[in-house]
């Protein structure tokens, strides 16, 4: 009697978690080919199979009718998951809309505002794509920022007219994704942010960042709100050419260790939507992570939760083309997961610690333009990144703010060495894209090519960069910059001073991990002793 009650009550349990009796609402809506883009279900417009919509967990695909049901809880966001062929709709700021915020109640009573009360959920949550050519765009560009972080509007007008105002009307882009710390802070300027990025003129994701967190918060879960209010939902993912991208809130507030700061890691649901995510993806398309927080460990210690990062490369271990994209760092590398760091594959799994607009968060001696210069601490120059995608490969371009686009590395070197005399001074390339799978080579007067050394150091560039403000008599206009970190895209060699007296000309060759080779030259001259 007393098994037959235990078996009794588990049955009674395991019908009150599986069964729609229990009061849990539900969302139902059509997702249809909004062949004339006026956002209405029109005669003739096409109910669309197959297509995947999400609430942030769950994960379905639309029915022969184009219908879709999912629970929800009264703190959703519920998005559809655009397919390759087709477009979303676009806001007047070229945000994409492809999300309803469902909170009934509004999000809670916070210093900056969240969603407001949506009340009881329409009849119909719908959907519209548009018909677009992307099945033939197999080939494609996107546009990366990392931490634009203004802290101030004067903040907003250095971003604006030190990075965006060169791409404004840019071609061949097929959208842009800012990788976390919109603003720095002062939720309030997401709108200013806003503003200044739609001059670009393609539609725009954003990832959320540590510095656009609800601080006034006692759960992870809120404190996304303002965020979720002016960009739509924290964790999505969407489909482009051959490549499937998945966009995460790796920022974990408060830290679940102490209740202080903020950590790196995702929750369960996090984890959840991820696998539910990726039953829908082929296994021969790229996979696309971005978040803000780096998988890897950062010069501050132990940033991201170990096992967060083996839950997610688990998900993955059965797609062999994968690529993860970060910020937060303020200095730019490329990290290269094996087995040994937990890759569930043969090869390695990439993640790329993209540079940031905002350089060294706006510091250094300004330009002719009044913008500050804003090198970051390991000698990459401010900038922003171009990702290239053929079918399911992929290659990186990075470009200088307000430099020619083949302008890829610093060359540091002495002005003036004694002919025939020893020297400890070197050649020193600071290749700002560059990784240990790159090679770089050197030439002086066109002789013959020889190989660079490559090792983790300060950047010399940057140290003269920064001890100017030490040792100037009168002050500099701007913000001195931020002490140096060790950079991971460093190669050198020793000068030569057996030379003829006179000028003559280095040459740095790089041949980086996508098989392209950048040139850059410099001069210096041999003296003979006065």
């Amino acid at each position: 009697m007393k098994n037959l009650i235990i078996v009794f009550l588990a049955l009674i349990i395991v019908s009150a978690v599986h069964t729609p009796s229990n009061g849990q609402e539900m969302v139902k809506g059509i997702v249809y080919a909004d062949t004339n883009n006026n956002l209405k279900k029109d005669r003739g417009e096409k109910l669309l199979s197959d297509v995947a919509v999400s609430n942030g967990v769950d994960v379905v695909l639309t029915n022969s009718k184009g219908e879709y049901r999912l629970p929800v809880s009264g703190n959703d966001i519920i998005f559809v998951i655009k397919p390759a062929a087709y477009s979303v709709p676009l806001n007047e700021n070229k945000l994409p809309q492809f999300f309803y915020i469902h909170k009934p109640e509004g999000s809670p009573e916070l210093k900056y505002k969240g969603s407001s009360a949506t009340g009881k959920l329409p009849k119909s949550v719908d959907f519209a794509l548009i018909p677009s050519e992307e099945t033939e765009q197999e080939s494609f560009r996107m546009l990366v920022f990392g931490d634009p972080q203004p802290y101030t509007l004067e903040e907003i007008d250095f971003f604006y007219r030190g990075i965006v105002k060169e791409l404004e009307g840019v071609e061949d882009v097929a959208f842009g994704l800012s990788l976390g710390d919109l603003v720095g802070d002062n939720l309030d300027l997401h709108l200013p942010y806003i503003n200044a990025v739609k001059n670009i003129g393609v539609p725009w994701y954003n990832v959320l960042g540590n510095h656009d967190l609800n601080f006034d918060v006692k759960s992870d879960l809120f404190s996304d709100e303002t965020f979720e209010a002016n960009f739509g939902p924290a964790n999505y993912s969407f489909n482009h050419g051959m490549v499937h991208f998945i966009i995460l809130d790796d920022v974990l507030y408060p830290d679940p260790r102490d209740g202080r700061g903020y950590w790196g890691g995702f929750r369960e649901d996090q984890l959840k939507f991820i696998e539910n995510d990726l039953k829908y993806v082929p296994k021969d398309h790229l996979v696309v992570l971005a978040f803000h927080i780096p998988l890897s460990e950062t010069e501050g210690g132990d940033s991201f939760r170990d096992e967060d990062r083996t839950a997610l490369f688990n998900l993955l271990k059965d797609f062999p083309h994968t690529l993860s994209l970060s910020a937060h760092t303020h200095y730019q590398r490329h990290d290269f997961f094996t087995a040994e760091e937990g890759w569930p594959q043969e090869g390695k799994h990439h993640h790329y610690n993209v540079g940031t607009t905002s350089g060294d968060w706006y510091s250094g001696r300004l330009d002719e333009n009044g913008v500050p210069i804003s090198t970051m601490r390991d000698g990459t120059r401010k900038g922003y990144a171009f990702i290239n995608f053929d079918k399911n490969k992929y290659s990186i371009d990075y470009k200088v703010a307000g430099k020619p686009n083949d302008y890829q590395f610093e060359i540091y070197a002495p002005k003036v060495v004694e002919q025939n005399k020893r020297t400890s001074a070197p050649i020193v390339a600071n290749f700002f894209i560059g990784s240990k799978y790159d090679s770089l080579f050197f030439r002086i007067d066109a002789g013959n090519w020889k190989p660079m050394h490559h090792f983790k150091a300060i950047d010399p560039s940057y140290m003269y960069e920064l001890m100017q403000w030490d040792f100037t008599d009168t002050l500099f206009e701007g913000r001195r910059p931020s002490n140096p970190v060790e950079s991971s895209h460093i190669w050198f060699t020793g000068i030569p001073t057996k030379l003829e007296l006179g000028e003559h000309t280095i040459e740095v060759k790089a041949k980086d991990m996508f098989g392209r080779t950048f040139i850059q030259s410099k001069t210096y001259r041999v003296v003979e002793k006065p």
